[in-house]
């Protein structure tokens, strides 16, 4: 039991949900990006907020973990993208440990993808072209904010704010310490839930042939 401050205690053991759903082989779709794409568009069709935002673990070679949330930007048959300034952690530790998980926590349809893969950048050019769609605040931030290191406070990220605004009155170009990473699948689980714990776990993993379906125990 925890209790927090002028309330009552939150009783965690009770909170309980039984979830509704069911996945069979049979309902997979023949590889792990169609089966994706299709749970993607249920969860944008579902309305849920967000439905790109995924959780993003990496870790350093001694094996400290870290995650975050991050929005997923793209994805195909060779992995899922999104972006981010190198020299954030989240970008030190892919480099020096080129390996990282993804959740998309699809709560309200009691659904998660788990995917696990090797982490590589994106060219140069993909960047780029991706870079130059984001809003002209967002590009600028992307030079004014050294992610992940210590600030004194937030006045001086608002000063550096406004000091590359300065610099950059027209074009913002693309940072040198900013691109996409791409996680490269082994692994692709597409877990639903369902009644009395008892949920359906299937995934894709990796193997010399191609990729092999095989279902976990929940």
């Amino acid at each position: 039991m925890s209790s927090t401050p002028g309330s009552g205690p939150i009783h965690l053991w009770r909170m309980r949900q039984e979830y509704e759903g069911g996945l069979s082989e049979a309902d997979l779709a023949p590889d792990w990006i169609a089966q994706f794409s299709r749970w993607m568009a249920e969860a944008v069709g579902f309305g849920l907020p967000e439905p790109n935002a995924m959780i993003v673990a990496t870790a350093t070679p001694d094996g400290r973990p870290s995650a975050r949330s991050v929005l997923l930007k793209e994805f195909d048959e060779h992995g899922l993208v999104f972006y981010t300034n190198y020299d954030s952690r989240k970008g030190r530790e892919a480099a020096a440990n080129p390996q990282a998980s993804l959740v998309f926590p699809w709560f309200a349809m009691h659904r998660q993808v788990v995917v696990v893969g090797r982490v590589e950048r994106v060219s140069r050019e993909q960047s780029a072209a991706y870079f130059a769609l984001r809003p002209r605040e967002s590009r600028l931030g992307a030079w004014a904010s050294a992610q992940s290191h210590v600030l004194p406070d937030r006045a001086a990220l608002d000063a550096e704010f406004e000091r590359v605004s300065e610099r950059f009155p027209d074009e913002v170009p693309l940072p040198d310490n900013w691109g996409g990473l791409r996680v490269v699948p082994d692994e692709v689980e597409f877990w639903q839930g369902r009644r009395n714990r008892l949920h359906d776990r299937l995934r894709y993993r990796r193997i010399d042939a191609g990729w092999k379906v095989e279902r976990l125990a929940p």
